[in-house]
């Protein structure tokens, strides 16, 4: 199964990099994985929060194929452990799903027009969380789920 993750501008926080790329280097012994960032948007300084969602989204929708299943790291949407997010993972690779496509959306989250796109909704926590950080906590996620489903160490559960 191939999985991208799209993130609305490039992460500008270098300890949050480092550890970015730190998971991504081990996902790819598991998955095709690509991690596809959408820059940020420019002269939108004085622009209303529903304008910027709206031109994010169109960037976002020009990165999704038909045949992708979105899943949009929402607030709003359900909850896993750890565990439960490998079997959910597992569901999607069983049902043969090609491309898993994941999105975390900018500052002010996603447009209608993604939100119509999307198969799925996942929120990592009740919290709110920095949308540059919730790319490294997914990401290591992302690799649990993967070690979980393997057998392997790294999850102590």
């Amino acid at each position: 199964m191939n999985i991208k993750l799209i993130v609305v501008s490039k992460t500008d926080t270098p300890y949050l990099q480092t550890g970015i790329d730190e998971y991504v280097g081990r996902l790819k012994h598991y998955c095709d994985f690509e991690l596809m960032v959408i820059p940020a948007l420019k002269n939108m300084g004085k622009a209303q929060p529903a304008e910027i969602k709206e031109r994010e989204g169109t960037l976002i929708l020009k990165q999704l194929e038909k045949v992708d299943t979105v899943v949009l790291l929402d607030e709003h949407g359900k909850e896993y452990t750890s565990v439960g997010f490998s079997e959910y993972l597992q569901k999607q690779m069983n049902g043969g799903t090609r491309t898993l496509a994941f999105v975390i959306g900018g500052a002010f989250g996603f447009s209608p027009a993604v939100y119509a796109a999307a198969q799925h909704k996942v929120s990592l926590s009740q919290m709110t969380f920095n949308h540059q950080m919730v790319r490294l906590f997914f990401i290591e996620q992302l690799y649990r789920a993967f070690t979980i489903l393997h057998h392997e160490k790294y999850h102590n559960a």
